[in-house]
């Protein structure tokens, strides 16, 4: 399923969960009501109330798909999406220099070590650096004058994982979702990373989770990023160095893994700062983030 968080532009109401089915949102909730049954209008409420609730949902859009009842339809050009999650409980959690030619990239550019690292490389991002599709990358030139882009495939987790195999780490997954790993190159600190990725604004995130299910294999999906329609990224998850049960297990070691958590599991080379001259965003930039079967995450850069 192709799981959003919109809000109808006709009329003001609170953000709710829905299913993206061809033109049309369905509204979960309000779907589930049609069988006396109780669904969440939020997706952390969906991702909590665990698979029993995506069963039903997925029995009632097969029953209800050649003719939605009244109301719980709604076109798909009349909404505005969210980012999925417009508000994780805690930090997404960001890999970084988990691609051989984004390392090699890195080391030229970024003073960063050649050799790739010998467990994940993991930094945080705040709930507040999340926006979404369409919303706008800040630009502050008194803070960056190096304002980079990342592509990135997100996990989002749909159980409590502590201490867990690898084997079994991929069952934790709920869904996965794109990601725009936004960087100031020159505002990282002694080696820390998260004033440089952690500001407002610095993770577009959207424009759905896909749930586990419809991607049978998350480690072959091309992703691509954009600017100005110039493509500045291109390449395919297989060639993530930590596959994802390694991220997933290495994290719950630990640190508690819970449902709603979000990975970003790291970008391929082709970052403004290993560009040969490095080039930055600048306001009045467009930038489209790509994951294939997921979507395009479309966000403008604007000064503040």
């Amino acid at each position: 399923m192709q799981l959003v968080t919109y809000q109808d532009r006709a009329r003001e109401q609170a953000a709710r969960v829905g299913v993206v089915l061809g033109d049309y949102v369905v509204d979960v909730a309000l779907l589930g009501l049609q069988a006396n049954a109780s669904l969440p209008s939020t997706m952390l409420g969906l991702i909590d109330a665990g698979p029993a609730a995506l069963n039903l949902l997925r029995g009632l859009i097969d029953t209800h798909r050649a003719q939605w009842p009244v109301g719980t339809a709604t076109w798909l050009s009349n909404v505005r999406l969210l980012a999925p999650i417009p508000r994780p409980r805690k930090n997404i959690f960001g890999i970084g220099l988990n691609y051989v030619d984004h390392v090699a990239e890195s080391s030229r550019s970024l003073d960063t070590d050649k050799e790739m690292p010998a467990k994940p490389v993991v930094f945080s991002k705040p709930p507040t650096t999340v926006i979404g599709p369409g919303d706008a990358i800040e630009h502050d030139s008194a803070i960056t004058q190096q304002l980079d882009w990342e592509v990135e495939l997100g996990v989002v987790i749909g159980r409590s994982a502590k201490r867990i195999a690898q084997a079994d780490a991929i069952d934790y997954v709920f869904g996965y979702t794109v990601i725009n790993d936004i960087s100031a190159r020159d505002n990282r600190r002694a080696g820390q990373w998260i004033f440089s990725k952690g500001q407002d604004t610095y993770c577009p995130m959207g424009p759905c989770i896909v749930t586990a299910d419809e991607i049978s294999d998350p480690h072959d999906l091309e992703l691509s990023l954009t600017k100005n329609g110039r493509v500045m990224q291109r390449a395919n998850t297989a060639q993530m160095y930590f596959r994802i049960p390694v991220l997933i297990a290495d994290i719950a070691a630990a640190i508690t893994l819970e449902p709603g958590d979000i990975i970003a599991t790291g970008t391929p080379s082709g970052v403004g700062a290993g560009r040969t001259p490095q080039e930055w965003m600048q306001p009045g930039d467009i930038i489209e983030a790509r994951v294939e079967r997921i979507g395009t995450l479309r966000n403008p850069v604007v000064s503040v």
